[in-house]
């Protein structure tokens, strides 16, 4: 599953949408969690391809870096640190060109050699 996650994570820094639903299942479930409320969830490839595309535009640059992972009964569990820069201003006050920084962790698992479940947390 690290293969996985690793081209997955680098596509995403990439910004290339087509290269980040290569890794993933037709029937993926992503879910966004922010301080603990589950804050976006989709289910299936297209509807993460609609997610990704829009997300895309927000940032003039963004990265993922993986600080720590760990397998479980079938879930890898992945410390991440993003950075991101603004492209656009955004209605709660983030203007663009300004850097984020922050930590968080995702959970994914996997079916038929593609990613199923993505859960990104962050605070």
């Amino acid at each position: 599953m690290r293969t996985l996650i690793d081209r997955y994570i680098d596509a995403y820094n990439r910004m290339d949408v087509d290269a980040m639903l290569a890794n993933v299942h037709r029937e993926v479930i992503f879910e966004n969690y922010t301080a603990g409320n589950l804050s976006v969830s989709i289910i299936g490839i297209d509807q993460l391809r609609l997610l990704a595309e829009r997300s895309r535009g927000l940032f003039s640059g963004r990265r993922q870096t993986i600080t720590g992972y760990a397998e479980t009964d079938g879930t890898a569990h992945v410390q991440i640190f993003f950075e991101g820069t603004f492209a656009i201003d955004l209605p709660n006050g983030v203007r663009a060109g300004q850097r984020i920084a922050m930590p968080g962790r995702s959970e994914f698992r996997e079916r038929d050699g593609l990613l199923i479940y993505i859960a990104d947390h962050s605070d």
